[in-house]
């Protein structure tokens, strides 16, 4: 019997084992493509713990004023940014390009908020700038707003002046994806000297705020929660007029505000930062950035917008990506819009925002910076920057009776 079965074996032609071969290649790489897929649906919608540090530290020369930074694609982006290292564990503020080589770039070094910079080797770049708005010499106020996961803590400055009209309108601005409320306190000096009331809110999963009971992202497709919170808080302390200002993912939450918030008719504008104006966008160019295949990229959408594909990501809701798509929802909008976006982002294409100024010029102001990078304009471009968002302001109709 032994001997039959070992001739038995030796007659299983060439092309049986070339396809027994090929088989299970083909579920190793269908069990490969599967976890691959499963792993970007999970980062997409996972806060991060930590962010990379991209740059080396090459040299600190306190004596001078100067810092020696590897050349990397943010390192030599002119402008002022926050400097972050050792882990988060410290910050500084470099300025001024001094000098550049193709390996090294020397920056000013403006000042150290803490840790020991002269001892770290890796930083990443950072454009929050500010790390709390008394360091712009304002009167700040940490308030809480209630949320229905909680009090998520926010920041609150009022205008530098009552407005002659008696109108006490707000802004609230609305940080990014794996940022705090930080992010937005560049914009405060420009909506404290119209006349506004700055609130810089926190919301679920962000760090600050209460965490939803997934503790995953929605993309704005449940944050937007927070923010018509946010709205409420405004109404009751007196708001006439609101502005919504959303920065990177900040954005799609927002325009979810608008189109889904009780409280929507406060609304008088909305200011977009390098806003993410349809999700399928940019995931794809996400995709094609880390060099992901296409199918892989479709397979991501689908696990991360279908109910089925909770379970694997850990969500406890499917993201509605349509309905976050405002390209395709663009006649539905029906307010002034300042959309100020780089056109070489990097991490959120310009794409959806040009589409959507191009939908609707009517309302829409497109401001199109170049070299600008991802939610760094401000520190790109200052006098720009702030020019755009003044002027929209000054040509912004506030309606209604102040004493409603």
């Amino acid at each position: 019997m032994a001997d039959h079965r070992r001739h038995a074996a030796r007659r299983i032609p060439w092309w049986g084992v070339s396809l027994v071969a090929a088989g299970t290649l083909a579920t190793l790489l269908t069990a490969g493509a599967a976890a691959l897929t499963l792993f970007v649906a999970r980062t997409i919608v996972t806060p991060p713990k930590r962010r990379e540090e991209n740059i080396r530290i090459l040299a600190v020369r306190p004596d001078d004023g100067t810092i020696v930074l590897s050349s990397t694609v943010d390192s030599r982006l002119p402008g002022d940014y926050g400097l972050w290292f050792a882990g988060d564990a410290g910050y500084a503020r470099v300025g001024e390009i001094l000098a550049a080589t193709p390996t090294a770039v020397t920056r000013t070094l403006i000042d150290v908020s803490f840790g020991d910079l002269e001892a770290a080797t890796r930083a990443r770049l950072s454009g929050w700038y500010y790390l709390h708005p008394s360091e712009l010499g304002v009167p700040t106020e940490e308030v809480a707003v209630q949320t229905e996961l909680g009090p998520a803590p926010a920041w609150r400055v009022p205008p530098a002046e009552p407005r002659a009209d008696g109108r006490m309108p707000w802004v609230i601005q609305v940080h990014g994806r794996a940022v705090r409320r930080t992010e937005t306190i560049r914009a405060t000096p420009i909506f404290r000297e119209a006349g506004y009331t700055t609130l810089m809110v926190s919301y679920r999963n962000d760090g600050e705020a209460p965490f939803s009971l997934d503790r995953r992202y929605g993309l704005g497709d449940t944050e937007w929660r927070d923010i018509d919170a946010a709205m409420a808080y405004a109404k009751e302390h007196g708001a006439t007029d609101l502005v919504l200002m959303g920065w990177s993912m900040g954005g799609a939450t927002v325009l979810q505000a608008l189109t889904r918030s009780e409280h929507a008719e406060l609304v008088r504008g909305i200011a977009l930062d390098s806003p993410v104006i349809d999700w399928v966008t940019a995931l794809r160019y996400q995709g094609t950035l880390n060099r992901l295949p296409t199918p892989i990229s479709s397979a991501v959408l689908a696990l991360i917008g279908k109910p089925w594909g909770r379970r694997l990501t850990g969500q406890g809701r499917a993201i509605d990506l349509p309905r976050l798509d405002f390209v395709a929802r663009a006649p539905e909008l029906n307010l002034p819009i300042l959309l100020m976006h780089s056109v070489d982002d990097g991490f959120v294409p310009v794409t959806a925002s040009r589409a959507l100024a191009e939908e609707r010029p009517d309302i829409v102001d497109f401001e199109a910076f170049t070299g600008a990078a991802h939610c760094k304009l401000w520190n790109y471009d200052r006098p720009r920057w702030t020019m755009a968002i003044r002027d929209w302001l000054a040509a912004l109709p506030l309606t209604g009776d102040p004493r409603d």
